[in-house]
């Protein structure tokens, strides 16, 4: 197959081949709570009871620089929607989460397609079987490209095995360009998942697995994220991909606000450029003011100063 940078599913590869750093959206939990989406709300409905908004911040996203945003469908495997008592709706969710980031994106603008965690354990640790798993991150992924997704997420990720997994469905069942991150807390012995995964395992088992770009998302600030960058940069040439929190939430008055501000945030955006970072982005907390901010930060002529 030869490339053609007028096809987005290629864009996204040859622009990183090229040596162009590509930046993802903001927060869509936040975007969506600052909208009106209650507390305990499932978000995923939002695509068909709402899409005007689901589209708005798309729009809102791209509009701040975003090169490409993901779809509102982190919550989109049946194991999820069966929570809100909408299992069966897997394929037409995730579908009209794909159709209305791409409603907004214009020609050179990419749509990603949101895959967070299932909320389960593979047999023996849990009782879902590896089959099972497997059929459920295949019916949301293949759903996500027919609404017109460019590539997937796979995010959040605690436990290797069901990331992997996720990485292989979406490979063996699609044409996506394929992206996976974890997340990563700071103890005394340095940095892991939940599930004891360091940022050099994740790096090697998600390439092993055959994702294209690899990294960390939620759960820390800029600044530890730029240590996890480092760890995962000094185990391999490839692509890498962060989307940092706006730091550590608080409780301000009964409201749950995140400290950093885009300003904060832009400096340690710009050593995640240098490192390099090849994708750069925002988790909770972040709003389009923060990615106007690390746009500004990034692709501004000082940046390689």
């Amino acid at each position: 197959m030869t490339s053609d940078t007028s096809n987005p599913l290629h864009g996204i590869l040859d622009q990183l081949a090229r040596g162009e750093l590509l930046i993802f959206d903001g927060a869509t939990g936040t975007y969506l709570q600052d909208h009106g989406l209650e507390p305990g709300g499932c978000p995923e409905l939002l695509n068909d009871s709402q899409p005007d908004l689901i589209r708005q911040m798309a729009a809102d996203y791209f509009a701040a620089g975003s090169d490409m945003v993901l779809t509102n469908s982190f919550g989109g495997s049946k194991f999820m929607l069966k929570k809100y008592g909408v299992g069966d709706r897997v394929r037409e969710l995730n579908r009209k989460a794909a159709e209305n980031a791409r409603a907004s994106a214009g020609p050179g603008k990419f749509v990603v397609g949101s895959v967070g965690p299932t909320g389960e354990f593979i047999e023996p640790l849990g009782a879902v079987s590896e089959e099972e798993m497997y059929e459920a991150l295949a019916e949301q992924i293949t759903a996500l490209e027919e609404g017109g997704a460019d590539g997937v997420m796979i995010e959040t990720q605690l436990a290797l095995e069901e990331a992997a997994l996720a990485v292989r469905a979406a490979k063996e069942n699609t044409d996506l360009v394929v992206m996976s991150t974890m997340v990563f807390d700071k103890g005394p012995r340095g940095y892991f998942t939940m599930m004891g995964v360091t940022p050099e395992r994740a790096v090697e088992g998600l390439q092993e697995a055959g994702a294209d770009v690899v990294g960390t998302n939620c759960g820390n600030g800029i600044e530890r994220m730029i240590e996890i960058a480092e760890k995962m940069r000094a185990v391999t040439d490839g692509y890498l991909v962060v989307q940092s929190n706006a730091g550590i939430p608080k409780i301000v008055k009964g409201e749950i606000c995140y400290p950093e501000t885009p300003e904060f945030m832009a400096d340690g955006y710009r050593k995640l450029a240098r490192l390099p970072v090849n994708m750069l982005g925002g988790c909770c907390g972040t709003t389009p003011a923060h990615i106007r901010a690390l746009v500004d930060a990034v692709k501004s002529p000082v940046t390689n100063a």
